[in-house]
This record gives structure tokens, sequence and C-alpha cells, in this order.
């Protein structure tokens, strides 16, 4: 009894160390989506309005392009010298991206430097974020009990939901004490600096951090180098595809409930900015409770009942409560449907990061998942905020986000029943590694 709670104890510890640090990486992307019409303000500038937002959504998007790059350069090194290590070198380049940004100056200052300033410190977010959240899944799957995995993983995703929590709380504060007129000046910066000074904090908590006993076990093997872990990568091609496909629903749909939803609250749906924040914040709260609950239920009744039961019911409501939403207008229904959102969010990736880690194969495994979860954000999750704001500008109907949230769905269904599907890639794997998906 003794020893089980010692070590309950020492895994509690180390999720906690993980789980700061991914907190540092969802933090900075959700500021930047917060604040979204304000940096098109100051680094993108123009007449049009949609056009300086959906500038400014590009740049947000644009660090998600090198997310699979990130993934590649930095899973591997994961994979080679240890997750630790290489947890340490994410959080040093995103606290790097994110001071880039907090302190440039805007485009009345130095002209076109500023919107390059802005993307470079995305393009080093993205590079970074690219391998952050598969090496800590990856660390946590590895240190869980076999029946406890879906659990431990699915607080790395938690994590993030604090971090939704916290900036959107910040969102609140500074428009209640500062108003709107400060904030869009330079009150937006100081989330950005908040960033930046928990950094050391965060650094100091996960260097404490021990290595896995699954990459200590084989860390005796001759390392691999990039060029052989990448021709396993292509070997398992199928598994990368189905994987990012796998992925489709949960980086969509958090996207959108969470970087698009200040902007899609305040400039569609013509309600407050106090509100948006307000409503974000109690989504963070709301993926918080849902993400170990379904992660937890996954151990239990495997991953297959939730991932089929919750693409199928997203599928069917998702356009429907956004044309509920934005035909029924006010702050009570955004809650409600933000909150239906969260359900589907987080029922979903509480079963889903998991299984994820558990489809790929062990010699690159941080590689793997870093660069299935990479690709599906690069291309799908990033610019949902951009696409969102387009297929409304274009059609003229505020619910077609709907349209955008049911097709990631439909894929991730797709995906998922593949992966399920007897006699498929999970022949790959040795009876003893078996995914329990």
């Amino acid at each position: 009894m003794g020893q089980t709670q010692s070590r309950a104890m020492k895994d509690a510890k180390s999720i906690f160390r993980v789980a700061s640090g991914n907190f540092l990486e969802m933090y900075d992307f959700a500021v930047y989506g917060f604040y979204a019409s304000f940096i098109a303000q100051i680094f993108f500038p123009s007449d049009n309005q949609f056009a300086s937002i959906m500038m400014s959504f590009m740049a947000f998007g644009v660090g998600f392009l090198m997310r699979p790059i990130g993934a590649i350069v930095l899973g591997a090194y994961m994979d080679k010298h240890g997750r630790r290590k290489g947890l340490l070198v994410t959080l040093a380049l995103m606290a790097i991206g994110t001071l880039t940004i907090a302190v440039c100056p805007g485009y009345e200052q130095i002209g076109v430097f500023a919107p390059i300033i802005v993307v470079i410190g995305r393009l080093l977010q993205g590079f970074s974020a690219g391998a952050e959240l598969g090496g800590a899944s990856v660390y946590l799957a590895e240190i869980a009990p076999a029946d406890k995995k879906g659990f431990y993983v699915s607080w790395q995703s938690a994590s993030q939901q604090v971090a939704t929590i916290v900036a959107g709380v910040f969102g609140v504060a500074l428009h209640y004490w500062l108003g709107d007129e400060i904030v869009s000046v330079w009150g937006w910066r100081v989330p950005f600096i908040f960033g930046c000074l928990v950094v050391p904090f965060l650094f100091i908590i996960r260097r404490t951090l021990e290595e896995t006993p699954e990459f200590r076990a084989r860390a005796h093997q001759a390392p691999k180098k990039l060029s052989a872990m990448l021709v396993n990568i292509v070997q398992n091609w199928q598994v990368m595809i189905l994987g990012s496909l796998f992925v489709m629903m949960t980086t969509v749909t958090f996207y959108f409930i969470t970087a698009y939803t200040p902007t899609f609250a305040n400039k569609v749906l013509h309600l407050s900015r106090l509100d948006s924040f307000i409503v974000t914040a109690i989504v963070g709260l709301s993926n918080l409770f849902w993400l170990p609950v379904a992660g937890a239920l996954s151990d239990r009744i495997g991953r297959k009942p939730i991932l089929i039961a919750i693409t199928i019911l997203n599928l069917i409501t998702a356009y429907p409560a956004m044309y509920f939403l934005t035909h029924h207008i006010s702050f009570a229904n955004l809650v409600i449907v933000e909150l239906w959102f969260s359900f589907i969010f987080g029922s979903y990736n509480g079963a889903m990061v998991v299984g994820l880690s558990e489809i790929m194969p062990r010699e690159v495994r941080a590689l793997g998942f870093s660069l299935s979860y990479s690709i599906a954000v690069a291309i799908f999750g990033g610019f949902t905020p951009a696409i969102s704001t387009y297929l409304i500008h274009e059609s003229g109907n505020n619910a077609m986000p709907g349209v955008w949230l049911s097709i990631a769905a439909l894929c991730s269904l797709l995906a998922a029943l593949a992966l399920f599907k007897k006699g498929g890639i999970h022949h790959r794997r040795t009876q003893g590694e078996k995914a329990s998906l």
C-alpha cells in the first residue's frame, strides 16, 4: 500500500512538471488568438477590417505551418536524446517566440518590419509547439500504469485548459480595469509579458524531471540517426495519415472554442469583449473537467466507444448548434453552445490523445506522435479562425463555421473506424505492444 502511494505521489509530481511547461505552449497560442483583432490594428493595419483581421489570423495560422518541421527536428531529438532534454528545449524556444511578439514595436513605428517580426515570433512558437505536445503526451504515457494511461495523458490537454482559463481571466481583468481603448493601444501586451515572466519558474520545475523508465531501458541501444527515423516514419505512412485525420476534430473544435471565440463573439455576434472573455474562461473550466473524466473512462470501457460516439455527435449537431446561436443571439446562448462544443472536445480529446500515442511505433513514438498531431494542427486547426472568418464572409451565413466543424468530425470518424478495423495498421505492433485502443 505504501509503495503504491509513493509511486502515485511521484507520478503526480511528474505530471505537474510536464503539464506546467505545456501550459505555456497553449497560453501563448490562446493569447494571440484572443487579441487577434488588436494585433491586426497594431501590426497589420488596413482600411478594410476584414482584410486586417484575416492577415492577423493568417499570421496566427502560419505558426502552425512550422509545427511539422518542429515535430521532425525536435521529435527526433527526443527519441534520440530523451524526453526530458527535449521538453527543456521546447520550453526555451516558446519563450523566445513569445518575447519577440510582446516587445515588437507597431507598424507606425517600424513599418513593414513589424509584421515580419511578429511572423518570426509565431514561427518560433510553432516550431517549439511541434514537439511540445507530443513530447509531453509520450512522457506521460510512458510513466503511466497500463490501466491508467488515458487518465495520465489527459492531463497534458488539461494543462492547456488552465492556460485558456488564465488567458480568459486576463482578458476579463484588463478590459474591466483598463477599458477597450487602452487595451487596444498597449494593454494587450500585458498577457504576453506575463507569459515571459513565468518562464524561469517553469524551466526550474521542468529541469527536475526524471527520464522515463521506458526510454532509459533502451538507452543502451545505438542512437538512431534522423535519416533512419524518417525512413521508419515513411514506412509507417498509413499511421501518419490516419493519425492526422484522427486528430482533426479535436484541433478544429479546440481552436474554434478558444482562439476564435473572442473575435466571433465580438465581431459576428456583436457581444462585448468582456462577455467574450468570460465565455472563454468558462469554456476552459469545462474542458478541464471533461478531459480527465474522458481519459479515465476510456481506461475502463476502452477508447473506441467514446471516440465513435463523440465524432457522430459532433457531425450531426455542429451546424444546428451554430444556427441556433446565430439566430438567437445572447450571452446565455453563447455559453450554452460553447459548453456543448466543450463537452465534444473534452470527451473526444481525453480518449484520442492517449490513443494516438498507442498506435505509434515505439522507436519513433515522440516523432510520430508529434508529426501526426502537428500536420493536423497545421492544415486544419491553426487556420480554423481564418477559415471560419472566410466562410462567413463569402456565404453571408454566420453559422457556416458549423459546417467546418462537421467536416472535421466526419474525417476523424472515418480515421477512427480505419484504425479500429480488424487487420489494419495494428498488425505492425508486437503482441506485447498492441494498442489498447
